[in-house]
């Protein structure tokens, strides 16, 4: 029962984080800009998520002057993210912008490698080649469709998988005694905080609040960054990491369906081919290394000599 409940909670999760880009085009078809949503959507996680920490009664447990400002600086990443994803968003389709920042992928494992001198294994390797393929195909690169975008906002669709790669690689690492609310809070701090300093100038601008405006930065704040880590924070405890990990790449197939569905972005035969072998290589990466460990384990078993006596 346990499994099925941490399943559910974080297909939730993903499910939610996957319906950001309808609410970000949105803002932006109202023709406000990269800061304004920004500004607004931190504000509003910031003060939802403090309001449920406190409410659920976690407050500041746990918590050091030595592990605050760590929190606070891996939350900076998810700042990052929330303008380089969002921001490629305004130059490019919300498909193509999903495809680029799932990334995160690959560029994680080469974290692993450089920071924590994990070298990938062979079948890790195939699946980023697996996932390069995906990318060529999800891209749209044969029909030509991506001829005449934008490169800055392929610049920022990759640099928004970097700085995704990076909170996760460092979330993991960061304060992890402390509960998982509190540091999604202190960490939404941290990048309230970053997003205020870069886009200070915008500031004015966010005023009046307008109505469009703050529903835009609502859902970008509820499905972005408040529903996903509390729904992560019931679910993933219950069930393994690395069926946690396949679990939340369900988050691309509902970002692309959203998009197709919602804001009436094409998405071809080939695409949806490149998408599948994304999936492929990620569940390849996951499931891979136990299959090959248990079929050497097998393999040992029958070899070995039996006892005669």
């Amino acid at each position: 029962m346990k499994i099925n409940k941490g399943v559910f909670f974080v297909l939730l999760g993903a499910g939610c984080f996957g319906f950001t880009p309808v609410f970000a085009k949105t803002g932006f078809g109202y023709g406000y800009s990269l800061g304004q949503i920004n500004l607004v959507q931190m504000v509003i996680s910031f003060l939802l998520l403090w309001s449920i920490t406190f409410l659920k009664g976690f407050g500041m447990k746990g918590l050091t002057k030595k592990n605050i400002l760590p929190i606070m600086i891996t939350g900076c990443f998810i700042g990052l993210t929330s303008i380089f994803y969002y921001g490629a968003m305004q130059y490019l389709p919300a498909s193509l912008a999903i495809i680029l920042m799932f990334q995160f992928v690959w560029i994680g494992i080469l974290f692993e490698w450089a920071f924590n001198k994990i070298k990938p294994a062979p079948i890790t390797i195939f699946a980023i080649v697996l996932i390069l393929i995906g990318v060529f195909f999800a891209s749209n690169i044969l029909t030509g469709d991506i001829q005449g975008l934008p490169i800055k906002g392929f610049v920022m669709g990759i640099l928004s998988a970097f700085t995704y790669a990076a909170f996760i690689f460092f979330s993991g690492k960061v304060a992890v005694e402390v509960h998982p609310l509190t540091r999604t809070s202190l960490m939404v701090t941290g990048s309230t905080i970053l997003v205020f300093l870069i886009f200070m100038k915008d500031i004015p601008a966010v005023f009046p609040l307008e109505g469009n405006l703050v529903m835009s930065a609502a859902g970008v704040s509820l499905f972005g960054a408040v529903l996903p880590p509390l729904f992560y924070a019931v679910g993933a405890p219950l069930i393994s990491g690395g069926l946690a990990n396949i679990l939340t790449s369900v988050e691309l197939p509902v970002a692309i369906l959203s998009a197709s569905i919602i804001l009436a972005e094409t998405v071809t035969a080939l695409q949806w081919i490149g998408i599948v072998l994304i999936l492929v290589a990620i569940v390849l990466n996951e499931i891979g290394p136990n299959i090959i460990r248990m079929r050497n384990r097998t393999k040992r078993t029958i070899l070995r000599p039996h006892n005669k006596n």
